[in-house]
């Protein structure tokens, strides 16, 4: 099968990826405790408009609308029987976008969490969450997407189960977690862990890394000791929240500039990472700053922990390598 992901890799020393979905659906009119992939039927023409504001900004690679499309997720809005038509229409609609694009846009068919606990903790054997991952993996495939994009991952049985259930389409396929409790991941998974993980997995990865999180400044941090543990030749992926979110006028904001994201961008890039884009929060406007950044920028020496505390801010002692910080509370992740 073609691996237009690899094409692209094997041209361009980094990839541009995209920014938010969820919260830049909130700007757009979906309302708190709805589901976003209802709206690749409902009003694909603002799933579509959003995918261009990303593509106009530079990016490479776009994430379709699918983010909570597994049947456990969508069975909260009782539409469990809809998984095949909502993903296979997030995916066309991402993939007319990419096709008008007048340049080389790469789709990825965005796979997050199950939304269920994993054996012993929970009642998903990664055998049944293979199958739940495969139903929507299927779907994206059969709806024109280049690659699966695993995200927001936390623990290893779910890792392990969403990259069976994607290789069944034998598409490329990235695998990210979050880094969101004290430099690890809420099930423990510690950034070079994960690089282990990911490094021995069957069938192979593409690519791997961390997306959503605490900010940027942790990002990077957890790329620089994923690069240190990873094979030579890893594709790492830094796709970080836009700074930290902030409670404003009754709605969450988040605090990164556009500035702030360029210098992320920047830092990302000489931590290790090939593919960069923000997460919650990031805007089109953050990406065109990112994108320019990165046009105009030749890659550095890996940067020191001092130095990406004092370019986007702290990093918690986990992140660092020390102990004795509390886990924080997970934060319920939007994209």
């Amino acid at each position: 099968m073609p691996n237009r992901l690899h094409d692209m890799l094997a041209t361009r020393s980094y990839l541009l990826a995209d920014g938010a979905t969820g919260t830049n659906l909130f700007s757009m009119g979906l309302g708190a405790g709805d589901a976003p992939e209802l709206w690749n039927v409902e009003h694909p023409d603002r799933i579509a408009e959003l995918n261009q504001a990303f593509v106009d900004a530079g990016s490479d690679l776009i994430l379709t609308n699918s983010f909570g499309g597994n049947r456990h997720r969508l069975k909260l809005h009782k539409a469990e029987h809809r998984v095949g038509e909502l993903n296979e229409a997030a995916a066309r609609i991402t993939r007319g976008v990419a096709d008008q694009a007048g340049r080389d846009v790469l789709v990825a068919g965005s796979i997050g969490p199950s939304g269920e606990l994993f054996e012993p903790l929970g009642p998903l054997t990664v055998s049944d969450g293979g199958e739940v991952f495969a139903e929507q993996a299927q779907a994206l495939a059969a709806g024109g997407v280049d690659l699966l994009w695993i995200e927001t991952m936390s623990s290893e049985d779910e890792v392990r189960a969403a990259v069976t259930g994607a290789a069944t389409t034998g598409l490329p396929i990235i695998c990210n977690v979050s880094f969101d409790t004290n430099g690890c991941t809420m099930m423990g998974i510690t950034p070079v862990e994960h690089a282990n993980i990911c490094g021995g997995i069957q069938p192979r990865l593409d690519g791997f890394g961390t997306n959503c999180g605490v900010g940027p400044a942790e990002a990077v941090a957890c790329v620089l000791k994923m690069t240190e543990a990873a094979a030579a030749g890893s594709v790492l992926v830094a796709k970080a929240n836009c700074g930290i979110p902030e409670f404003v006028d009754g709605a969450i904001r988040y605090n990164g500039t556009p500035e702030l994201m360029a210098e992320y961008a920047r830092l990302a890039r000489d931590a290790g990472a090939r593919i960069i884009g923000g997460c919650c929060g990031t805007t089109a406007e953050h990406l065109q700053a990112m994108r320019q950044a990165l046009d105009s920028y030749t890659p550095s020496s890996a940067p020191s922990l001092d130095t990406i505390e004092a370019r986007l801010g702290p990093i918690s002692r986990g992140a660092t390598g020390c102990a004795g910080d509390a886990p924080r509370r997970r934060r319920r992740h939007i994209h």
